[in-house]
């Protein structure tokens, strides 16, 4: 028995069954920080509207920037953002275990797993010199097709990787595992406009490139979730805002009639 299988021991119960892994040696939380200030904002874009707006069935689990455990031994993959139907999150995070997507833990991977291109070394799609002198050997797209996670998307909001052997001059791309590894579901030159959304029929949600104002008064290019027919999954402030709309314009219909019906004699508190 190796060193390995010894510690992958680490609770057994009376019928001699692993009950629990050793995870003692994984690092699940380094401090390290996000890229930048679009990124962390993407990030929150792709978790955020999932929850108030109920846009996939529950239970589900979205996360961004947390580490996918795949196997006991190697490092995880750091999706920026993720989605898993069919989960949920424990109830608390006192143990390790409970902290970040131990794939053995949830028993699935992921649906559904988005990378956001902050620079040009980020091995999105292929590997960067700077990974293959670091004798890495597969790029995070080859990673995810390897573990079966059912769809990946790569999100290059400020062109960093625009050479034919990555997004080919497209800001979004998007691939659907098949029984030979990842094929792509966006067109041959990807999508590069708003208004080209990309159906995940596995996942029950689509992806779509979207300009306007998030947080802020500046309109920028983002990354978001929408519904089969392309109209974005709202955040919850957004959808605050319609319904304050929606509300006003109820009001001002009602008083609109009120009008009408006093133009007729009619006083609208007898109707």
């Amino acid at each position: 028995m190796t060193s390995q299988q010894v510690r992958a021991k680490e609770a057994i119960n009376e019928d001699g069954v692993v009950t629990e892994l050793d995870i003692g040696h994984l690092v699940i939380e380094d401090d390290t920080p996000v890229d930048n200030f679009q990124s962390e904002q993407q990030q929150r874009l792709l978790v955020e509207p999932l929850y108030s707006s109920q846009a996939v069935p529950t239970p589900f689990l979205a996360a961004a920037n947390v580490g996918l455990f795949y196997k006991l031994y190697g490092t995880p993959i750091v999706p920026d953002a993720m989605l898993s139907l069919g989960v949920q999150r424990p109830d608390a995070y006192a143990e390790k275990r409970d902290r970040s997507y131990f794939v053995w833990e949830f028993g699935k991977v992921p649906e559904v797993c988005i990378e956001i291109v902050s620079n040009q070394e980020g091995d999105e799609i292929i590997l960067s010199p700077r990974s293959q002198q670091k004798g890495k050997s597969a790029s995070k797209k080859e990673r995810y097709a390897q573990i079966g996670v059912h769809y990946y998307a790569v999100f290059d909001p400020l062109q960093q990787i625009q050479d034919a052997e990555n997004m080919n001059g497209a800001l979004l791309r998007v691939w659907m595992i098949s029984p030979v590894g990842y094929r792509e579901l966006t067109p041959d030159d990807g999508i590069k406009m708003t208004g080209q959304p990309v159906w995940l029929e596995g996942a029950g949600i689509g992806l779509t490139l979207w300009e306007g104002q998030f947080e802020e008064d500046t309109s920028r290019l983002w990354l978001r979730w929408c519904d089969q027919q392309g109209n974005v999954i709202p955040t919850g402030a957004e959808g605050q805002a319609r319904e304050r709309q929606r509300a006003e314009d109820e009001r001002q219909r009602a008083e609109r009639l009120a009008e009408r019906l006093r133009a007729l004699g009619v006083d609208p508190d007898e109707v």
